[in-house]
């Protein structure tokens, strides 16, 4: 099978893509293009998954680098590959060097690929709900903007994430949110009994744009399209030992 990417006319003309599971090596609750190598995945089979995904892009293996994820709000500014081990801890990574793919992990996460196309800078970051609270996104954005990008030229898609209809969050999650800020509470939908339910995606479009650059979202999900994405939730519910990660890359 061959590989499916979905890509953004508005991150032209960098190559890029957000990576579905289709196309990959892997096989059992890993089926498809399993690119974390945190997972209980065969190390050579994430290898190899890692480099379809390189060639695609248009890279060596070793020049398609992602960071040690931690959910945090931290961002690496990359100026030559190989990276040195271990990986630095961090949720995104930023570049100007021509010939780097930046890439970030997810199952359910925010991917977020940014670019200035007139600067040639490009940026990707692994927003969850904690890096996205912490401002990992706003921190992206103003790494790009050090390197010499400008936050009118600046476009970020968000790829494919849970969509808050399968985001079911408890009373004390919507409390961390809008104890941050009140104006939070509109990315919140009533659920069953006590439960919520939370948009992620819409957050991470609210908090770019409130950072001053153009944002969106591809409005794929992960929880909803087994076939196609992994999902850390999905594989909870069905008790799963273990789940994949799909990759997002772009480069200069």
């Amino acid at each position: 099978m061959t590989l499916e990417i979905i890509t953004s006319q508005s991150l032209d003309p960098f190559r890029h893509g957000f990576f579905t599971r289709r196309g990959g090596a892997s096989s059992g609750v890993f089926a498809g293009l399993n690119c974390g190598a945190g997972s209980s995945d065969q190390s050579e089979i994430v290898a190899i998954n890692r480099a379809r995904a390189a060639e695609a892009i248009g890279v060596a293996p070793e020049r398609l680098v992602g960071p040690h994820q931690v959910h945090s709000a931290d961002v690496v500014t990359v100026t030559e590959t190989p990276l040195e081990r271990p990986l630095p801890r961090a949720d995104a990574m930023v570049t100007r060097a021509p010939g780097v793919a930046l890439s970030v992990l997810t199952a359910d996460c925010q991917p977020v690929l940014l670019a200035d196309a007139r600067a040639g800078i490009v940026g990707a970051a692994h927003a969850g709900w904690r890096g996205a609270l912490d401002g990992v996104l706003d921190a992206t954005v103003d790494a790009m903007v050090a390197l010499g990008a400008a936050r009118s030229d600046i476009v970020a898609v968000i790829g494919p994430t849970i969509s808050q209809a399968a985001y079911e969050v408890g009373p004390e999650f919507i409390e961390t949110f809008v104890d941050a800020d009140p104006e939070n509470a509109r990315f919140f939908a009533n659920g069953p009994g006590d439960r919520y339910l939370f948009d992620l995606p819409g957050y991470g479009v609210a908090r770019l744009r409130a950072a001053g650059v153009a944002a969106e979202w591809t409005r794929h999900c992960t929880y909803s399209d087994a076939a196609r994405f992994y999902s850390y939730r999905r594989a909870t519910h069905a008790r799963e030992a273990d789940y994949g990660r799909l990759i997002s890359a772009i480069r200069v």
